[in-house]
C-alpha cells in the first residue's frame, strides 16, 4: 500500500482502476436513438461510449444529447428517435488515456469528467476508469494512513 503523500500513489499504473470493455455498456455509431436510449436507461448511465464495428472508439452519447437532438420548437418529437443514428449526435470531444497514462494526469482530468475512456495506440476501446474508482482508491488510502 502506498500513502498520499508518496510518488508511487500518484505514478500508479491505471491498468488497476479500469473496468474493461467486455463490461461496459456500450452503443454503435449507426443505432438508433431509439437504442441508445434504451441503453443508457437500462444501464443506469448518464454518458456511454460510442463504437465502431471493430470496437475503435468514436465518441460518447448521453441522455441529454439525444433529448436535445429531439426538441421541436413546440414538442418533443418522440418519432426521432427511431430516425436519427447516434453518429449524429455524439460527442466526439473529449479526453481519453491509454494504459500508459500516469495517474497524476488522469486524475487531473476526471474532476472534469465522470470517467475517462481508455483506448490503445490504434483506438480500440479498453475500458473506462471512472471518478467513483479513484475515490474509492482516496478513500482507502485515507483509512490505512490513519
Amino acid at each position: 500500500m502506498f500513502s498520499l503523500h508518496s510518488k508511487a500513489f500518484l505514478e500508479a499504473n491505471i491498468a488497476d482502476f479500469i473496468i474493461p470493455s467486455e463490461k461496459v455498456a456500450h452503443v454503435q455509431r449507426a443505432n438508433t436513438l431509439e437504442h441508445a436510449l434504451l441503453v443508457l436507461t437500462k444501464s443506469g448511465y448518464s454518458s456511454i461510449p460510442v463504437l465502431d464495428p471493430q470496437f475503435r472508439l468514436q465518441g460518447l452519447i448521453s441522455s441529454s444529447m439525444i433529448t436535445d437532438s429531439i426538441l421541436g420548437l413546440e414538442q418533443i418529437e418522440f418519432d426521432q428517435l427511431d430516425k436519427k443514428k447516434v453518429e449524429e449526435v455524439m460527442d466526439t470531444g473529449f479526453p481519453t488515456i491509454s494504459l500508459q497514462t500516469q495517474f497524476k494526469k488522469a486524475l487531473k482530468l476526471l474532476i472534469d469528467h465522470p470517467f475517462l475512456c481508455v483506448v490503445d495506440d490504434e483506438g480500440l476501446f479498453e475500458g473506462i476508469m471512472t471518478r467513483r474508482v479513484i475515490l474509492k482508491q482516496l478513500n482507502q488510502n485515507l483509512h490505512s494512513a490513519e
